[in-house]
């Protein structure tokens, strides 16, 4: 088998995460968090939508990570994302930063809103 390395040219991979807190471009961060391609900030969670409009020039979708487990998202927010152009995906936090960290990889324009787990 051949293994090969992954490069993030445009934007930081996610590299773990834990009990409140992720791990992303080698920084943690506790709490939610927005992961866009050039950028890692605060998210003050579902009700924040304002923060995520402010990204949509950057990123085609956004994975939701609910946590643990996947959630539904509030309706307000599926539809205030997808009123930008923007596709919407939730899914558990695990799942949505490992499908991140793939689609990145490929050069992808990705973003994140995560609630820890």
């Amino acid at each position: 088998m051949q293994l090969n390395e992954i490069h993030y040219d445009d934007a930081v991979p996610v590299d773990g995460y834990g009990a409140g807190f992720f791990r992303v471009g080698g920084q943690v961060f506790q709490g939610p968090i927005l992961v866009m391609p050039n950028d890692v900030v605060p998210w003050a969670g579902f009700e924040d939508v304002a923060a995520i409009q402010s990204f949509t020039d950057q990123i085609d979708v956004l994975f939701v990570g609910t946590g643990a487990e996947i959630a539904h998202i509030p309706t307000s927010l599926k539809a205030a994302i997808e009123e930008t152009g923007i596709g919407v995906e939730p899914m558990s936090s695990p799942s949505a930063c490992r499908t991140y960290n793939v689609l990145v990889s490929e050069g992808r324009r990705i973003g994140l809103a995560l609630i820890p787990v």
